[in-house]
């Protein structure tokens, strides 16, 4: 499919934001001449949640699982030729390490970014909408594009306890960007709610006294223990392609209740954060300073008022308690709602609770013309299983809706699974048709 104008403002694709999918995207379409794209995002150049670049933070997948690998391994945007192009790839190779540092990976993928050169960042798209020769993104000057197809990923938003939002502000807050903010502990009463990844890391920032010397600092978890990532093999396989086509096949609530159990395949505590933490807490108690750090697993929030006294259910034995804060830290996950520039075409699209109904060709389900595809990268949870919100799976993502813009396989997107998830699902094989031209989640 060759663009069908030549102007500077005519795309075969665009990109509203520009995070990792989007930028896994934009760098396995280098290169393709038949798609003429541009992505956009209001930010002045890349970064990945610097508030939450700790300098000891982890990545929880393997290196390999770049933004271009998985599906074009000779590609020059991979990790692999970003340790060449620095003079690091044997030092890394010593380490044996198949996780990277977080602040690593970051600085990859802003170096991918800075080779690309259809990314136009400080341009905020507020709305797309759909005009008579395809979508067009709007921002606050005018028009700044029309394009036959968008992909939007804008990320998820914060999830917030509904019962602590009239308390959000300087103490009060959700912990995406924390290394961002002017922030002072020292001498004050901290709860940290949340019991995921983020949790621990704010949890073990706050005991080593990044923001001054707590007096007390009380973690509180909803879950029933601290518990660990589960990167076992078998579990790993669900972030494979064919569990995601098998997943989005299912029931709602089947669905629903698969993403709950597997709650741990995605969002557990790396293993050397856990035994960072006991460490801490360990020492704390060793040297007669337990009353500085209070470990709360199996507690529901259930209220906060005035003061920041926030109301807490024991889930072992129903017993209430109250605690008393000065700061309140939130590391309560994040959500995929509907992201803001599709508001305008809301009633046109297929949703469910709020959330957008996602393909397995990763095309949001509307009732717009067939020609004109609108696309959304992690937005997908609840319709495509927990892979959808990690990177595990961002270069076969961007490589199925590079296929489906194509309307041919450019990237062989098929991987043998040695697992034989369901047959009605999977059908007698485990491999399924490379592209598919069906409208995703069309009843």
């Amino acid at each position: 499919m060759a663009p069908t104008s030549t102007t500077m403002d005519h795309f075969t694709l665009a990109g509203v934001g520009i995070g990792p999918s989007n930028l896994s995207l934009a760098a396995l379409l280098d290169g393709i001449d038949e798609v003429h794209a541009a992505f956009f995002d209001r930010r002045p150049r890349f970064q990945w949640h610097p508030g939450l670049m700790f300098p000891s933070a982890r990545m929880q997948t393997s290196f390999l699982k770049d933004l271009v690998t998985a599906v074009d391994p000779t590609n020059p945007h991979s990790f692999l030729n970003y340790l060449v192009r620095h003079g690091r790839f044997y030092p890394f190779l010593a380490r044996e390490q198949a996780c990277v540092g977080r602040r690593e990976f970051a600085d990859y993928m802003e170096w991918v970014a800075r080779r690309l050169p259809t990314l136009r960042f400080g341009a905020d798209v507020g709305e797309v909408r759909l005009g008579a020769r395809g979508f067009e993104l709007w921002g606050e000057e005018g028009r700044l594009c029309v394009a036959e197809h968008v992909c939007v990923g804008t990320g998820r938003t914060p999830a917030v306890p509904e019962c602590t939002r009239p308390f959000l502000g300087p103490r009060c807050f959700h912990a995406q960007g924390i290394l961002e903010r002017e922030l002072s502990v020292a001498g004050r009463s901290v709860v940290v709610i949340g019991g995921g990844q983020t949790g621990a890391e704010v949890l073990l920032e706050l005991l080593q006294g990044r923001w001054g010397d707590p007096a007390r600092v009380s973690w509180a978890s909803r879950r029933l223990n601290f518990e660990p990532l589960d990167e076992s093999p078998f579990t790993n396989h669900l972030f494979t392609p064919a569990y995601v086509r098998l997943f989005h096949g299912l029931p709602p609530s089947t669905r629903a209740a698969l993403l709950e159990h597997q709650r741990l395949a995605g969002d557990g505590i790396s293993l050397a954060t856990l035994q960072a933490l006991h460490d801490v807490v360990y020492e704390l108690h060793a040297t007669g300073r337990a009353q500085l750090v209070e470990l709360l697993p199996g507690r529901e929030l259930q209220g906060m008022r005035p003061g920041f006294e926030l109301d807490l259910r024991c889930r072992l034995d129903g017993a209430h308690e109250r605690l008393h804060a000065d700061v309140v830290v939130l590391c309560t996950g994040l959500d995929d709602r509907l992201p803001r520039c599709l508001e305008g075409l809301s009633e046109r699209l297929a949703l469910a609770d709020g959330h957008l109904e996602v393909g397995p060709d990763f095309a949001v389900a509307w009732d717009g013309p067939r020609h004109h595809r609108l696309f959304a990268v992690n937005a997908g949870r609840h319709s495509l299983g927990i892979a959808e919100s990690q990177l595990s799976l961002a270069a076969w993502r961007s490589a199925t809706i590079i296929n489906e813009v194509l309307g041919r396989p450019h990237f062989d997107t098929e991987a043998t699974s040695l697992v034989r998830w369901p047959v009605a699902a999977n059908g007698p094989t485990t491999r399924a048709p490379a592209c598919s031209r069906r409208e995703a989640g069309r009843p």
